[in-house]
């Protein structure tokens, strides 16, 4: 499917080559058509990379290197900015969302300690697979000129080993993330309200929700579980993992470019997930650090899973603890 729509995209752009404008070797247009025993053809080691980019985009480095240079790096940069900056400055108009009510006192377990080992694994692994993409990605523009030569190219080593253990590391707990919360994150009626009123979180008064509210829910949905996943299968593909998979280069290439799209996707949505989740919301952090949260938090929050919690429908604590706070019974 991802070579389809690849193929697809390139047709629409005009990148073929018409059948009279082909070179006398390697007479392809298909991106993916790249034969052990193209070299053997004659005239191919005469020909440039312009009239390779004709008969054989696939086969070309220098139109892959245009993608990524003048498409990926510098619109995916931009977006990364955009974010952050309308992070910033929703920060700097509405700063963090603070309880209206007072602290009861009495405690609601959120987040059990398997579920936060395995999100702490998680977020953990992101961490370093994000900034050492970043430096590998962007540092030749922004930190190259600056450190000189010798000491990026240390940094990148250091970077990309680092990138490579924490992988796996990634795979694994993002798996575990999504079997743990999938069951919390199911689509229920009260979502649709909550994104066309996109939470309150404009108006001040916040929509009711359960556990997870809409806006987490497309974060776990997009980025955990779609993007995710695709983050994952690329980067197996890169690291050669996947078996009885011929690995060619125009395979690799087109690995490559998915990968670089999906993780940037993946930072933008969870820009927002970890913003929220530290400087956006008192008590939030605190929830996912001591997996417990006060009364009016929950009621404020999540109001429906309040209810759900008072009604006895779910048990105000699900772990035993060697010292429990004061839970709600």
């Amino acid at each position: 499917m991802l070579r389809f729509l690849l193929l697809l995209c390139l047709a629409c752009a005009g990148w073929g080559a018409s059948a009279q404008d082909k070179a006398p070797a390697v007479q392809s247009v298909q991106i993916q058509d790249v034969r052990p025993d193209a070299s053997d053809e004659p005239g191919y080691a005469q020909q440039s990379n312009a009239e390779r980019g004709k008969v054989q985009p696939g086969n070309n480095a220098p139109m892959w290197r245009q993608v990524r240079n003048r498409w990926i790096i510098p619109y995916g940069g931009a977006l990364l900015l955009i974010v952050l900056g309308a992070i910033a400055l929703f920060y700097w108009g509405k700063g963090t969302m603070a309880l209206h009510g007072q602290p009861t006192g009495r405690m609601i377990e959120r987040f059990t300690p398997f579920e936060r080992s395995a999100h702490w694994a998680n977020a953990i692994a992101f961490t370093i697979l994000a900034i050492s993409g970043l430096v590998m990605a962007f540092g030749k523009f922004i930190i190259l000129p600056v450190i000189g030569t010798t000491l990026f190219g240390a940094l990148t080593y250091v970077l990309k080993n680092a990138h490579n253990f924490a992988g796996p590391l990634f795979a694994v707990s993002l798996v575990v993330v999504i079997v743990t919360f999938i069951k919390d994150n199911l689509p229920r009626a009260e979502d649709f309200q909550w994104l066309a009123r996109f939470g309150g979180l404009f108006s001040g008064h916040e929509v009711p929700s359960h556990r997870f509210n809409a806006g987490e829910k497309v974060v776990f949905w997009l980025g955990v579980f779609v993007v995710g996943l695709i983050v994952v299968g690329s980067g197996l593909v890169l690291d050669k993992l996947i078996p009885d998979l011929v690995y060619e280069r125009s395979t690799m290439q087109l690995a490559h470019m998915v990968h670089a799209v999906a993780t940037i996707v993946m930072m933008v949505l969870f820009m927002g997930h970890i913003y929220m989740g530290t400087l956006g919301m008192e008590g939030a952090l605190d929830a996912m650090r001591t997996g417990y949260v006060d009364e009016t938090w929950a009621k404020e929050h999540h109001e429906l899973w309040h209810d759900d919690i008072q009604a006895g429908k779910i048990p105000a604590q699900r772990s035993t603890p060697a010292t429990a706070p004061t839970v709600q019974a």
